[in-house]
């Protein structure tokens, strides 16, 4: 699995430096570079063969580093419309979305595979709600300058769709809150989860407007590039993995 979440590193590192006008060559090492940090740090952070977590400490610090990213960087950096392609930022940044989110799919994978694929899963339906809103309510634009076709109407029903689909998923594990502070922190963790996964749609679509291209890539034929897949949960699973590690009671 390490090798796994490293490739997904790789491949989605030689996208993002595409997006970063790097040449072939600068693309491969950039590419390299990656699924060497990933994979050294997922050794340094994870059990061989267990997967248990034995470097707490440097985990939770690239999480919050991430968190960080996403929540305050990113939205200043979407207002001011700053140059993701910028070669020495834009390959920082590159970093960031890439390196916790893989390390995350590590972690939620020994944690319980159910829980990985719930979480995933909530960025779908955040995506297929604000679709679905967007196109029969949508009419005041989002980032039109970044992303035409995103609302606030979308944004309002993925919202609503994630905050449904969480309580149908918390029922059927027995976990639902049960008391009124509980359901407010519940419902606002989903909440920042689902704008949370809308900063990294629009933070590739950013980079993509900026590079003056529609996909990614072509890694999946018919489906653009790893990059255009993944964009949401990239964002997400870092603070996901974050939240876990809280709620675990593994934070020191």
């Amino acid at each position: 699995w390490l090798l796994f979440a490293s490739l997904v590193a790789g491949v989605g590192a030689w996208e993002w430096a595409g997006l970063m006008k790097l040449d072939a060559s600068g693309r491969r090492g950039y590419a390299f570079a990656s699924v060497a940090l990933c994979a050294g740090l997922g050794w340094l952070v994870f059990e061989t063969g267990t997967g248990d977590i034995r470097q707490v400490g440097l985990l939770s610090s690239i999480y919050i580093l991430a968190a960080i990213f996403w929540l305050l960087a990113v939205p200043f950096w979407l207002k001011a419309k700053w140059p993701a392609s910028a070669r020495v930022s834009g390959l920082l940044a590159g970093c960031v979305v890439l390196i916790p989110a893989c390390l995350a799919l590590m972690q939620l994978r020994v944690f319980a595979p159910l829980f990985l694929l719930a979480a995933m899963a909530s960025v779908w339906v955040a995506d297929i709600s604000a679709y679905i809103c967007g196109r029969a309510f949508g009419r005041h634009k989002l980032a039109p300058a970044i992303s035409p076709g995103k609302t606030w109407e979308g944004a309002i029903g993925a919202v609503a769709g994630v905050l449904i689909y969480g309580s149908v998923v918390a029922w059927g594990a027995g976990r639902m809150p049960n008391t009124s502070g509980a359901w407010i922190l519940f419902a606002l963790s989903l909440v920042v989860l689902t704008a949370v996964s809308i900063l990294g749609d629009l933070f590739e679509s950013l980079a993509k407007r900026q590079a003056g291209v529609k996909d990614s890539g072509a890694t999946l034929p018919g489906h653009g590039g790893v990059l255009d897949r993944i964009d949401s949960l990239t964002s997400t699973l870092p603070l996901v993995g974050l939240a876990v590690l809280f709620w675990d009671g593994q934070l020191p």
